[in-house]
Formats: C-alpha cells, sequence, structure tokens
C-alpha cells in the first residue's frame, strides 16, 4: 500500500493516488507502515496538486504516498476524530494525541502527538510517534562512552543538585531524561514530573502535564511540585528565567532536578542561564552537570566497509580533534564508510545513535562562571578537566565503526 522512496524526483513521477480504500484501514496501515520503518514523525503536507505523505526516518524523509484532495478530506477527518480535534475548525492550529494499538506489532500501545496548522493549500499534519518501549529507556542503551556514562552515574548518586540535557530539538534529550529517571526505583523514591506532553509512562512516577492555555505552565507546576515532598523533580524544559530560578531553587534545597534546555553545547549552557539573568553565584552552587547530545546516524552492522582516511584535509581536521584523546596516529585508524544493502533498504545506515559531551561542574570553573567568561573560556576549561566534546565523541564512535566520519562533520 506504501511506497519507500528516498528521491524526491522519483516521488513527483508517480501517480497520484486518487483511492486509498477505506479509510480507517488506510489510516491504521499508515500508522503500522511508520512504525515498520521506525519513523520518528509523519508528515501530511497539502499542495496545489496533491498531498505528500512522507515519514522522518533517521532525520531523513522518505516518501510513501501521494494522494488527491478528495481522499485526504477523508484522512485529515479520520485524524482529527481520533486525536479529540474539532473537525469544522480549519483556520486555528490544533493539538491533540492518538492512542494506537497496533495489531501488526502484537498489541502495542503507541502514543502518537498530533499538530495541525492551517498552510495556503489546506491543514498541515505533523504526527510524532512515540513508542513505549520502556527497554529503550536505560542509560546503557543510549550509547554513551563509558567515562560518560560513569559520570552520570556518579552524579545521580548523590541525589541533589540540577541535571540539564541540552540540544536542539529531536536530539533525544527527553530519553535521556527518563533513562536517567529509570535508574531510581520510584517505590523508593517520590518522583514527580512536568512534561508537555506526557512522552513516556512509567509505573509509579507522579507524571503531570502543563497546560499553558489554562496557566498551568511550568512554572506554576514546578511551584506546586515542591509542596508535594518529592525527592526527584524532572522538568520537560526550562524555557525562561521564571522556570530557571524555581528548579535551581529546588535544586538548592536538596532535591535533585532533571530538565532540558534548548542550546548548542553544554558550555553554552551556563551562557545561556546567565543570559537567562540568573546569578551567576547561584549556577555555580546549583548545577551538577550538564549533557548536550546530537543524534547522528547509525552505520547498518551489515554492509560497513572498513577504510583509512587518506585525504590530507580531512586527515588534519580529524587529528585535530581526536589528538588530546586517542595516542593512535589517525593514518594507522580503520574508520568505516557506508555501503548499502537490502537490510538497511540500500541506505548503508540503521537508526540512530546519540552523541554527547557530558559537563561535570567543578570549582575550578567557578571563577569562568562568577565573572561570566565566554563560551570557549569555559569550554577549554572543561576539556582540561576531561570533558570530551560531542565531535571528539562522534569520532571515537566513527573510530570503532559504529558510524561514519562524513556523517559526524554534518555536526560541524
Amino acid at each position: 500500500m506504501f511506497r519507500k522512496i528516498k528521491d524526491p524526483v522519483a516521488f513527483l513521477s508517480i501517480a497520484t493516488n486518487g483511492d486509498i480504500g477505506d479509510i480507517v484501514e488506510y489510516t491504521n496501515g499508515l500508522f503500522d507502515a511508520a512504525l515498520e520503518a521506525n519513523a520518528s514523525d509523519i508528515h501530511v503536507e497539502p499542495s496545489k496538486n496533491f498531498i505528500t505523505i512522507r515519514f522522518r526516518q533517521s532525520g531523513d524523509f522518505l516518501f510513501v504516498d501521494k494522494i488527491s484532495h478528495d481522499e485526504y478530506a477523508k484522512l485529515l477527518s479520520r485524524i482529527k476524530i481520533l486525536a479529540n480535534m474539532r473537525i469544522d475548525e480549519k483556520h486555528k492550529p490544533q493539538d491533540g494525541k492518538i492512542s494506537f494499538v497496533s495489531e501488526k506489532f502484537g498489541g502495542e500501545l503507541v502514543d502518537i502527538r498530533v499538530s495541525i496548522i492551517p498552510i495556503v493549500d489546506g491543514e498541515k499534519i505533523v504526527m510524532r510517534i512515540l513508542r513505549q518501549n520502556a527497554d529503550m529507556l536505560s542509560l546503557e542503551k543510549l550509547d554513551f562512552l563509558d567515562v560518560n556514562l560513569e559520570k552520570i552515574k556518579n552524579s545521580l548518586a548523590s541525589k541533589y543538585g540540577m541535571i540539564l540535557v541540552a540540544g536542539p530539538t529531536g536530539s533525544g534529550k527527553s530519553t535521556t531524561l527518563f533513562s536517567m529517571l529509570q535508574s531510581f526505583n520510584p517505590l523508593e523514591y517520590n518522583i514527580t514530573t512536568l512534561e508537555d506532553p506526557v512522552e513516556y509512562n512509567i509505573p509509579h512516577v507522579n507524571q503531570t502535564q502543563v497546560k499553558p492555555q489554562i496557566g498551568f505552565d511550568f512554572a506554576t507546576g514546578l511551584r506546586a511540585l515542591v509542596r508535594q515532598d518529592p525527592d526527584i523533580i524532572m522538568v520537560g524544559e526550562i524555557r525562561d528565567r521564571e522556570t530557571a530560578m524555581l528548579a535551581i531553587e529546588a535544586a538548592l534545597t536538596g532535591h535533585l532536578v532533571l530538565s532540558t534546555i534548548h542550546t548548542n553545547s553544554a558550555a553554552g549552557t551556563i551562557q545561556r542561564l546567565i543570559n537567562m539573568n540568573i546569578e551567576p553565584f547561584l549556577i555555580s552552587s546549583a548545577l551538577k552537570m550538564v549533557i548536550s547530545q546530537r543524534l547522528i546516524k547509525k552505520l547498518c552492522p551489515h554492509c560497513g566497509t572498513p577504510y583509512k582516511i587518506t585525504d590530507a584535509t580531512m586527515q588534519k581536521k580529524v587529528s585535530g580533534y581526536l589528538s588530546h584523546v586517542i595516542e593512535d596516529d589517525i593514518t594507522d585508524i580503520d574508520f568505516s564508510k557506508a555501503t548499502w544493502c537490502e537490510k538497511c533498504d540500500m541506505s548503508g545506515f540503521s537508526g540512530r545513535m546519540g552523541t554527547h559531551e557530558v559537563l561535570v561542574m567543578n570549582e575550578s570553573l567557578d571563577p569562568l562562571i562568577l565573572s561570566k567568561a565566554p563560551v570557549h573560556e569555559i569550554e577549554q576549561k572543561a576539556r582540561e578537566l576531561g570533558m570530551i566534546t560531542i565531535m571528539q565523541d562522534g569520532l571515537i564512535k566513527a573510530a570503532t565503526g559504529k558510524t561514519t566520519v562524513d556523517e559526524i562533520m554534518k555536526l560541524i
């Protein structure tokens, strides 16, 4: 029923599907196809002549169908009904959630977050797929280097202070947060969360969804949570000074606070908090660790081919990143490159993995924080204290055959 086309030109050349059949079967089939492809999102995009349906798979787009406007009207109504949205509302954005039970995948329950926004040619639908796979919520399965995993576990052991996970949208921050929560037994602690929306349901963890439209935002919820005798607090995102201050106050009064923030690096997170007008002495007192991360494509284990870097420019570039991390000469390392096989749909890659930098707060950083030093000075000091940068982490993974150098160079 659904295609797997990666080339946009090839997709444009196919005929428009003018009959998608039974709308219930088509919608269920679309969700199952997305699960089978390990897609993170489904995009349904109207244009003047047809509607494009594509999946985001490992960061790239996979075109799966091209349907007519008449068939799209049925699909749009079906999705609005499933997501408890207003069918007659066509001029305002709407958000909703679908709980989908996949018979194809043994009755797996999948949460699908739905966002609809009006555009020139209709209403664009984007659906984020949130699989309730508790097995993935483990720090050991998130591709941390051993040295970084040990740093995280040591920070979690003290059970106070603030730990932030930084990175752009879609970099796996929430998965890292929940994996940290999973390292605690919720029956031994009072673990409470504030989320927008609730992404993973964890037994015995008190999870609350914020609703900004009624004035229940992160700051309001955090004020209420600290009166709930919490041991561990997870705040979905620090978006403003008020939330940041409340999180810091909670961390300073003996709670472990976990949250995310949109910054480009671990050192940049400190700068971001300073730019929020948080007093530097509060940052150095409350902040325990910053984990900055990105997602990169994972090399297909069935068709990756070893090779050595021979290009002098690339040798110099890679050596510059790894010179203080590994002793081997770059020319002696067997890196791997993507080829193609049927098991990876001729892409050379299979899924995604994280690349990280873990900044552990240290009193040696305090003078830089208190003087509001620039990001590069904080990062330089952190590297002297043993921090492995995202680029170094990624190139180490490339050197061990988990990804490619070209994929890591996209992070620059």
